[in-house]
């Protein structure tokens, strides 16, 4: 679907849901990265999570690696998220609040962890049910087993087929899409629109594939001026 700039603010002024990526979109980090920091192994991870992102590996391979790089525990995730702030791109509480003033729904869709995600999620007034994202398994000790791969967002594609089952739960007329990464682009579509999202990290596939691209959610809100 290759739609103009003027055809893409149209579809957003008009949508019935948009979803929002995580990573370096909502949020300024990636949480994977600050998660493998926390471990000692920010460097290696980091550089995983930026070769799945540019599109230059695929996002289940990533997945596994970092996972197999941090090697948690279900007591380290917990410190983790005992000692870590939540916090939000600059805009995108306004940006949320006015979609649903217009009668819009909100989905978080994310290549990340739901348990990371939730501090940030619930500031923001996104409840658990309106998040798609990975969760981690545990062996009974709490070591982890990986990432529950039944879900979608576990693999390259998933958020397109995330997209798909809420269309077809609630039965959507227009979706949009945004999101700085590779994984966020091929979700449209199924997704009607799609809005780049540099504000954190200009991913350069990205910004050359998006017919509109943006440095900050305030950019966005401008074109919801009644």
């Amino acid at each position: 679907m290759d739609l103009t700039k003027e055809q893409i603010i149209e579809v957003l002024r008009n949508a019935d849901a948009v979803c929002l990526d995580v990573d370096s979109t909502l949020c300024p980090d990636e949480g994977i990265d600050e998660f493998a920091k926390f471990h000692g192994v920010g460097d290696e991870v980091k550089e995983l999570t930026n070769k799945a992102m540019g599109g230059s590996m695929t996002f289940q391979e990533a997945l596994r690696e970092r996972i197999k790089i941090i090697n948690p525990t279900y007591i380290r995730l917990k410190t983790f998220l005992q000692q870590r702030t939540p916090i939000a791109t600059p805009g995108a509480k306004e940006l949320i609040d006015k979609l649903r003033e217009r009668g819009c729904y909100i989905f978080l869709i994310s290549g990340g962890f739901t348990e990371i995600i939730n501090p940030t999620a619930k500031m923001i007034g996104i409840p658990r049910e309106d998040i798609l994202a990975n969760k981690f398994l545990y062996y009974y000790t709490g070591q982890c087993v990986g990432a529950d791969e039944s879900l979608p967002t576990c693999r390259s594609g998933g958020k397109a087929k995330a997209i798909e089952e809420l269309r077809k739960k609630h039965g959507y007329k227009k979706i949009v899409m945004i999101g700085d990464g590779a994984t966020d682009l091929e979700a449209c579509p199924p997704a009607d629109a799609f809005i780049g999202f540099g504000a954190n990290v200009v991913r350069e596939v990205v910004k050359e594939k998006a017919n509109w691209f943006v440095y900050s959610f305030q950019e966005i809100l401008d074109e919801l001026k009644d």
